[in-house]
């Protein structure tokens, strides 16, 4: 019995195999014997890689076990190795400060999502840093196999006519229904400290600076003084990263020293930093530092509060409007470019399905009326540091079936993934003669790019 796979849901689920789980082979379902199962020119498939991806597509909410769902899930571990080969071909590439970036990331958001990060050492049985080196291999490939889809796919643009052809085209009783959606905004306001309280700080880098420079190792200092999520593992270490990617007081402070040489504090929207340029070549540096951050007192907090509390005052009497206030006075720069709005994932529009809220957010505007604004609410941002904000909730949309009227971003984000995966399937079919693809005897029904 042959297993065909329909090509556009193939492409369709393509992206979701670019960010598999990171789990550890030991993590696999049962005993699984390895061996080679598929090589496209110099890249391989293993049996423990196909059965580590299965288990995640299913967990994903994938069809049902079967062998087709097997073929499928196997299709796109080969198509994304015939992405990375023809990467080598037409010379795509990431460079390794892109990849020091990227893994320090998903470091970053693995200890704000476990807790910390002995946690995840005693879930996973390894430190961060035997981590960051065992998935580097696998984000590199990610990141070539991102910027591949990227190149083919990027003159792809849809018009609103031809958004307006793609749903008139899907049977109304295809159409998806869309849970409940808000239109929520923020102004945040981060607080500032007095200049007694940033040259305490100051002089307490100053002083771990002179121990370093009297001989003690920095790694060590790191270890025990830095306040960076990760410094413990990385003794203050955060790879090479290229010019633009960095704050850009730290980066400007990197650049001006010598190899070895350690600066003085300097400040950034992330506290107060010592760094040390370890080395440099061409448009990247790796650097590492101690990181102190900011502790606000009452007053800087009230100061903070009281500014908020004007601005809400003055979008209630219309002096301002919230989309004016977030752009002139939003600290938070994911935010003050929307006019303060969240924005929703990959369509873009300020229209958010309450799921993708953070549960702070939602629980606080459950208790609103439409149109209001609560007075100012400190948090804690994404990098744990100390804020203020209001929130405005602006708009309530009430679960519905698709309409262009309402979801226009999401039909056009539809439409443009259809087109992207047209084009992709087209690529394919075009390129998987230009290299050397072969299966194991045991998947050939799969009929994997026939």
């Amino acid at each position: 019995m042959k297993f065909t796979i329909s090509k556009n849901k193939s492409i369709a689920l393509l992206l979701a195999f670019l960010v598999l789980p990171l789990l550890s082979k030991s993590q696999s379902e049962g005993e699984v014997v390895d061996k080679i199962i598929a090589k496209v020119d110099n890249y391989i498939i293993l049996e423990s890689d196909l059965s580590l991806a299965y288990k995640d597509f299913l967990s994903r909410g994938g069809m049902t076990r079967s062998p087709e769902a097997r073929c499928e899930v196997l299709e796109n571990l080969v198509i994304n190795k015939l992405m990375l080969a023809k990467a080598e071909i037409d010379s795509v590439t990431v460079s390794e400060a892109q990849v020091d970036a990227q893994v320090q990331n998903r470091m970053k958001m693995m200890v704000q999502q476990i807790g910390s990060e002995e946690k995840i050492e005693e879930y996973y049985g390894k430190t961060l840093e035997e981590f960051q080196v065992e998935i580097r291999g696998d984000v590199r490939e990610q990141m070539i196999i991102g910027e591949m889809q990227r190149t083919i796919t990027s003159d792809i643009e849809v018009t609103p006519r031809q958004v307006k052809t793609f749903f008139d085209n899907i049977p109304r009783d295809s159409l998806p229904f869309y849970s409940t959606q808000v239109q929520v905004g923020q102004i945040v306001k981060k607080p500032t400290m007095s200049k007694e309280a940033k040259d305490n700080i100051r002089a307490r880098l100053n002083g771990l600076r002179d121990r370093i420079l009297e001989g003690e190792n920095f790694d060590d200092i790191a270890r025990l003084y830095s306040q960076e999520p990760g410094a413990k593992q990385s003794g203050g270490n955060i790879g090479f990263f290229e010019r633009g990617q960095l704050a850009p007081e730290y980066e400007a402070t990197a650049l001006r020293l010598k190899p070895g040489e350690i600066s003085k504090p300097v400040e950034t929207d992330f506290g107060f930093h010592i760094i040390e340029l370890l080395a440099r070549r061409g448009n990247e540096f790796n650097t590492r530092h101690i990181l102190i951050l900011p502790k606000f007192t009452k007053n800087d907090m009230d100061r903070t509060i009281n500014f908020l509390d004007s601005i809400r005052t003055l979008i209630i009497k219309d002096s301002i409007t919230f989309e004016a206030a977030a752009a002139e006075h939003s600290d938070d720069m994911n935010t003050s470019s929307n006019g303060g709005y969240f924005m929703e994932g990959e369509a873009g529009g300020t229209k958010i399905s309450v799921d993708e809220l953070d549960p702070n957010v939602f629980f606080t505007i459950d208790t609103m009326e439409v149109g209001s604004i609560t007075k100012p609410i400190e948090f804690r941002q994404q990098d744990r540091s100390e804020a203020v904000r209001i929130l405005y909730y602006k708009d309530r949309i009430r679960p519905h079936r698709a309409d262009i009227r309402i979801d226009y971003q999401k039909i056009k984000q539809a439409a443009l993934n259809k087109k992207r995966s047209e084009k992709l399937a087209k690529w394919f079919e075009e390129s998987k003669s230009d290299v050397f693809i072969v299966l194991d005897d045991h998947y050939k029904d799969c009929q994997i790019l026939n």
